[in-house]
């Protein structure tokens, strides 16, 4: 794989209301540590959701794909490490769970997301040229 056209990474402390019974992180939860890391991710190319609205494009998740190798327990630290790998059709960005203090991989997974225009609704089939000049292309 070549290298991302941007990436960023956050640390979680895995709360006890993400957990079951079994102090294990419920598999939904997922969803949320990565919409934290993507949120970062799209801070740091400038182009939060906010600044998506003023461009005059949402970008909805069409597509979510989460592999649960190891599971993640309360209180635990967990690095939630975000890359953006595909901007030309669509936005697809890959994730990466790790143990913050060993390193070990816990969960993997990526989300995919197009660009709709907010006035007409219409989905593009090609990503707005804003994103490139967020991502320095």
């Amino acid at each position: 794989m070549s290298k991302p056209y941007a990436s960023s990474e956050v640390e979680i402390e895995v709360p006890f209301h993400d957990v079951d019974s079994m102090q294990i992180v419920w598999h939904g939860h997922y969803a949320k540590y990565f919409e934290i890391a993507r949120c970062e991710l799209l801070e740091s190319i400038n182009y939060n959701y906010d600044q998506m609205v003023e461009s005059g494009y949402g970008w909805p998740v069409i597509d979510m794909h989460i592999r649960y190798p190891k599971p993640a327990r309360f209180k635990q630290i967990i690095k939630v490490k975000a890359e953006l790998v595909e901007y030309e059709e669509r936005l697809k960005i890959t994730f990466l769970i790790t143990d913050a203090k060993s390193g070990e991989r816990l969960t993997r997974g990526y989300t995919t997301q197009v660009a709709v225009d907010i006035k007409s609704g219409e989905m593009l089939f090609a990503s707005p040229s804003v994103l490139a000049e967020k991502i320095g292309i």
